[in-house]
């Protein structure tokens, strides 16, 4: 083999080795691709954390039904003291985000915001002795209903504020322009948080007797609640000083009277007379369903239940929702009576004036 041959074999190895090194390279930068793009596009591959959440968002929102408001609710910011106009069923969603845990069952949702809506159409068509800055019709606050605009909720939910509004924002798309009625008229939706095993008759906690607001089991509280007990512990000097009253050594301080639904309708204590609902508001009580125990000079009242208990207990309707209830059974459950319309059969003189 002459010099030439043996420089020209040379080459070609070199051209051999060059593209079977090239090859392997390729081939290695190949596979991860190959793995990836079969899962492009899913929850963990092919895709940011944020960019997966957006997706998701965005789909959710393309699906549920959009919002149509027939007027708009002038609502009364406290912490600004500015009037913030809300179309109506953007309003009941952010009355129900902010009243309800948003990962209660979908049904209790729609029972929830067929209340939040009941509410602010009854209260429109009522003549309000209230005077509210701006015009306003409601405030943002208990005294009416608790609302908290989107930025708040962001606030509030941090990470989990898409799924949350998505949950609620389907439940109130599904029920949009419907209230409760009873004889053809929007009912006064009270609700509240958790039983004691039974709601309020409304005049027993407050003066009015309504025909749909009468006492009913719900014995899903305890079971699905946090809140369906709590003690609170009292010292001889304070229970005084709240209660206005002077003590002696002994139980026999205390005599208490029971409405139907086994909540405290009238108490004695050392000669004084109160109202349950009175012992609970100057103590701060979860609810007026209490016992009183005495150890030494300090007082230990066991409530059962968080709230008035007057209408719709809302861990009772999560209950429901979890047994398979309709958010129409729900609503008969805790409104006895009571129908579901729509706006424009129940209110037509509202619409018209909106």
């Amino acid at each position: 083999m002459n010099k030439w041959q043996k420089q020209k074999q040379k080459f070609n190895w070199k051209r051999v080795t060059v593209i079977i090194v090239t090859s392997i390279l390729s081939f290695m930068f190949l596979i991860p691709t190959l793995i990836v793009l079969p899962f492009k596009g899913s929850d963990t591959i092919g895709g940011s954390t944020e960019q997966v959440a957006s997706n998701a968002s965005n789909k959710a929102n393309q699906d549920t039904t959009p919002l149509d408001s027939p007027f708009d609710v002038n609502v009364l910011r406290t912490a600004s003291n500015q009037v913030e106009q809300v179309p109506l069923e953007d309003y009941v969603v952010h009355v129900v985000a902010s009243e309800m845990p948003a990962d209660f069952e979908t049904e209790a949702l729609k029972a929830q915001a067929l209340a939040a809506r009941t509410y602010v159409v009854r209260f429109l068509l009522q003549e309000s002795t209230e005077e509210l800055p701006g015009k306003a019709d409601v405030t943002d606050t208990v005294q009416h209903q608790v609302y908290k605009d989107t930025e708040e909720l962001r606030e509030v939910w941090g990470s989990d504020f898409h799924w949350k509004m998505t949950n609620i924002t389907e439940a109130v798309a599904s029920t949009q322009g419907k209230i409760i009625t009873y004889s053809n008229q929007p009912i006064t939706p009270a609700f509240f948080s958790t039983s004691n095993g039974y709601t309020e008759n409304s005049e027993d906690y407050w003066e009015s007797e309504l025909p749909y607001l009468r006492t009913v089991a719900s014995p899903w509280d305890e079971e699905q609640s946090p809140k369906f007990f709590e003690q609170t512990i009292f010292t001889e000097k304070e229970l005084e000083d709240k209660l206005n009253v002077q003590l002696s050594n002994g139980e026999s301080n205390f005599k208490l009277s029971r409405t139907e639904s086994k909540r405290v309708e009238t108490a004695t204590i050392a000669g004084k007379n109160f109202t349950g609902r009175d012992i609970r508001e100057k103590l701060g009580l979860p609810s007026n369903d209490f016992t009183i125990n005495q150890k030494d000079d300090h007082y230990v009242f066991t409530t059962k239940g968080y709230g008035h208990g007057v209408g719709m207990s809302q861990y009772g309707a999560n209950g429901m929702a979890k047994e398979g209830k309709k958010h129409e059974d729900i609503i008969s459950h805790y409104y006895k009576g009571a129908e579901i319309n729509t706006l424009k059969q129940a209110t037509p003189t509202l619409l018209a004036k909106k």
